[in-house]
């Protein structure tokens, strides 16, 4: 071993999380010997991360600003419970350059990239000028945010245009607009959006890919410049902007074009000084040429998909880089293949009347098995779903040697989870694996909006 390498084994590490993806994280560190701290606010107090972390400590009240967004709560737990590290998991804080600073001056490790970086790459306008310095094929677009000059920026683009929130992420803050006479009611909805969800109202436009693919790349950096990159995910079935299906590999994409991804990936997080576990998304148009959209600066909620086709686990990574370590493989290994894989997000909605949240108590919770089968969740049978937050309950993660089998596998088990108490997507995901267009892998990100529509005709046709 390089003596310039100094490795810091973790002893104790605080997950600034909740409900699957902390339990996700607690499970890693159980097999790495490493003891875990779970923080709760007072509405998961029965939370199934709760029971399984070593240490537990409530940080307060059921709002997410008054725990999981509160940074001093957070830190404190850190610091009581003697924490040598912070796991941020995904959502929350998770991408909040400030929370990893006060991680850091509190003499705890932050599991992630540098504040720096996180800030950097959080500004989607500053990631764009850094894709385009490190040789990254972009969408045409403003060159930075937009101002009072926004009709004459969006006549030089050309319509159709995307607006999009320069912070954030989850799919607020983003409008297409198609012709100019929508234009300011489109600025003004994409600006209040993003004003109300990260208190900054600042936005950019992109030219307008017409019927994408949602393309992303795994990749994993260590502090010694090695970065790899991993099989993409295609992450098209989306409502929203929000993903509901996940697969990798992408039957749309093949192995020339794969190369090319991974590449671009690597080359923006060289350029970045990236460190940490990370996800480069794209945007691919339908003759296979792909467009930088944003880096994820954290772990992703599908990222169990790249560890099924991959066989890696991700979070033990994060772990071992943050402690200091080289990566302990070679792009060579990272491009490896091992199966196909899909990621169903089940959440607590009714996906008859517009995919309302619907918190209350299971009463029966029965997961799908058997070969092939995967699922995180933190759900039990007489747990109470609260409702103030997110109405993910669990991901379905679902493997088989070739795509054919993939989907056979998927419709068995989506039918035999079985889930009593509260609606669920399940029925909507049945919809999915048997719609045609899907099977035949001809998504793009309009198809199930396609679908919605469709089935809405075919109702009304029956009145």
């Amino acid at each position: 071993m390089s003596a310039n390498i100094k490795i810091t084994p973790f002893k104790k590490v605080l997950i600034a999380n909740r409900g699957e993806i902390a339990l996700r994280v607690i499970r890693t560190l159980k097999e790495m010997g490493i003891k875990s701290v779970a923080i709760y606010s007072e509405a998961d107090r029965n939370c199934l991360h709760v029971r399984m972390a070593d240490e537990a400590v409530c940080i307060g009240a059921a709002p997410s600003p008054l725990s999981y967004l509160n940074i001093d709560a957070i830190v404190t737990a850190g610091k009581i419970t003697g924490a040598d590290a912070v796991h941020p998991g995904y959502g929350f804080l998770s991408e909040n350059a400030d929370f990893a600073t006060a991680v850091t001056k509190a003499g705890m490790t932050f599991i992630g990239p540098t504040a720096h970086a996180i800030e950097m790459l959080g500004v989607k306008s500053t990631a764009r000028e850094i894709a385009v310095r490190a040789g990254v094929p972009i969408t045409p677009g403003s060159d930075g945010i937009v101002g009072k000059n926004f009709r004459e920026v969006a006549r030089k683009i050309g319509f159709p245009i995307m607006i999009k929130a320069s912070l954030g992420g989850g799919g607020k803050g983003m409008r297409a607009c198609l012709k100019e006479e929508d234009l300011e009611l489109m600025m003004e909805t994409a600006q209040g959006e993003a004003r109300a969800n990260f208190g900054d109202d600042r936005v950019y436009f992109e030219k307008l890919v017409l019927n994408p693919r949602h393309i992303e790349v795994q990749v994993a950096a260590d502090n010694y410049g090695n970065v790899v990159a991993f099989a993409e995910r295609d992450c098209s079935m989306q409502r929203r902007h929000q993903k509901l299906v996940e697969e990798s590999p992408s039957p749309f994409v093949d192995a020339v074009t794969r190369q090319k991804l991974q590449e671009a990936a690597c080359k923006l997080v060289k350029a970045a000084e990236y460190r940490g576990v990370g996800t480069v998304e794209f945007l691919m148009a339908q003759n296979k040429e792909f467009y930088f959209m944003e880096v994820n600066t954290r772990l992703q909620v599908e990222h169990p998909v790249t560890e099924s086709v991959c066989g890696q686990d991700l979070v033990k990574m994060q772990l071992q880089i943050a402690q200091g370590e080289p990566l302990h493989l070679t792009q060579k290994d990272a491009a490896v293949i091992k199966c196909h894989a899909i990621e169903h997000r089940i959440n607590a909605e009714d996906s008859e009347h517009n995919f309302t949240p619907c918190p209350g108590t299971i009463t029966e919770w029965i997961p799908s098995g058997g070969l092939g089968v995967r699922v995180d969740s933190h759900m039990y049978t007489g747990y109470t779903i609260p409702s103030y937050y997110d109405s993910l309950i669990a991901k379905l993660i679902v493997t088989a040697p070739d795509r054919e089998h993939l989907l056979a596998r998927c419709r068995r088990c989506l039918g035999e989870f079985l889930i009593d108490g509260v609606k669920t997507t399940i029925p909507f995901h049945q919809k999915i694996v048997n719609n045609p267009d899907f099977i035949k892998g001809n998504m793009d990100t309009g198809l199930i909006e396609r679908m919605m529509a469709q089935e809405k005709e075919q109702g009304e046709g029956k009145k």
